[in-house]
């Protein structure tokens, strides 16, 4: 059973990067103000689908990160379903942006994005709505999963895993288990130069933004400058700025508290017990990751088809038992997570508890504003 992705999306979900915010700032209509939110014009179908088109006709394209999926998934949707499945691979969605954004057609029929990026191309009306009658496994999705705040009814995409961000620590080598990002903006003595915080613009920004009761989607210039302080006060009690390897550095010892996303505290408790997760006092973010498809696909039906088919139950359990991840369907996780967390609790997470964390979207032209607060804290 594999217990780590080489390079998880997560390290690379850059949302305040320039391309997200400028595709962000076109569909506001140049408006500096906050995140973008979509036209209701492009949530219409652009051409009803055949509900019996012949699948083995049709072929796709699904881009995705390297390893977020089952290495079998292709041919095993082939031998169920009929399309023949291409797979190409980006990095970060920032590489995938490139290449949907691009002005022509990428010959992409499926992507998988972080939601705040399948926010900003919907506003840019680069996505086929999801059409409900061709992807009957819906039903397995939590009630839940129709409340993410960037697609609020899942209208233009569906998610495929979920989760949030709290700290990951030694509770062996702490003298007290944190419980607020406070021990971790302003560590105690036995704990100081030993922490990280991560690097990427939206999670550097988040605890100071919980700390100080702001929410993680301000774009407001004098939050902003207090969530700097913060940081910046914070700056020499750390051990580094990191997104890779906090987990390893937890297990060594080198690290005794570190700024998390949860499932990749999960590949740190695989390889010592001793190490925990939590949710801090002041609440934290909701991330997703989510498949849309492309409105200039020629294999629509196919595309629905194929994301039908990752939604059943036996599929989608993969990525719980392989990369530790929550999913948003709800058979898959009754058959895999309460077994597995007993070793990793915070799979036990519920979907309700999830949605008490803040949704993060796309901040369109206040995205600017995060990577410069991010460049001069940790320049400084």
């Amino acid at each position: 059973m594999r217990r780590h992705v080489p390079a998880p999306p997560r390290a690379t979900w850059l949302v305040a990067g320039a391309l997200a915010s400028t595709l962000a700032l076109a569909a506001c209509g140049g408006s500096t103000g906050g995140p973008a939110t979509s036209d209701a014009s492009s949530t219409l179908p652009s051409a009803s689908l055949d509900a019996k088109a012949d699948l083995s006709k049709q072929s796709l394209v699904v881009d995705n990160w390297k390893d977020y999926m089952p290495a079998d998934l292709p041919a095993n949707f082939e031998k169920a379903v009929g399309p023949k499945v291409t797979v190409s691979y980006h990095a970060t969605n920032e590489e995938i942006m490139a290449k949907l954004t691009a002005g022509t057609d990428s010959g992409i029929d499926v992507a998988f994005v972080s939601g705040p990026f399948a926010q900003a191309l919907a506003a840019q009306g680069l996505l086929e709505p999801i059409h409900p009658d061709l992807v009957p496994n819906l039903s397995n999705l939590y009630p839940e999963a129709s409340k993410l705040t960037y697609d609020i009814g899942n209208v233009y995409s569906v998610p495929y895993s979920w989760g949030t961000t709290g700290l990951c620590y030694r509770s062996d080598l702490v003298k007290t288990a944190p419980t607020s990002w406070n021990d971790l903006l302003s560590p105690a003595a036995d704990v100081k130069g030993k922490t990280t915080m991560l690097a990427t613009d939206r999670w550097l920004m988040l605890p100071a933004q919980k700390l100080l009761g702001y929410s993680a989607n301000t774009v407001d210039p004098a939050e902003l400058d207090k969530v700097k302080s913060t940081l910046t006060a914070t700056k020499p009690t750390l051990l580094a700025y990191d997104d890779t390897t906090f987990y390893d550095r937890l297990v060594s010892g080198e690290a005794v508290m570190v700024e998390a996303w949860d499932g990749w505290c999960n590949y740190g408790i695989a390889k010592n017990p001793k190490i925990k997760f939590v949710v801090p006092k002041e609440g934290s973010d909701l991330w997703a990751d989510t498949m849309v498809i492309l409105k200039t696909s020629k294999n629509k039906e196919a595309a629905h088809a194929f994301i039908n088919y990752v939604l059943d139950a036996k599929v989608q359990s993969w990525v719980v038992e392989n990369i530790l991840y929550k999913v948003p369907n709800k058979p898959a996780m009754d058959a895999v997570a309460a077994k597995l967390a007993e070793s990793y609790p915070n799979l036990g997470i519920t979907p309700t508890e999830l949605l008490k964390g803040e949704g993060l979207v796309d901040l369109g032209a206040g995205a600017p504003l995060y990577s410069k607060i991010v460049t001069e804290v940790t320049a400084s």
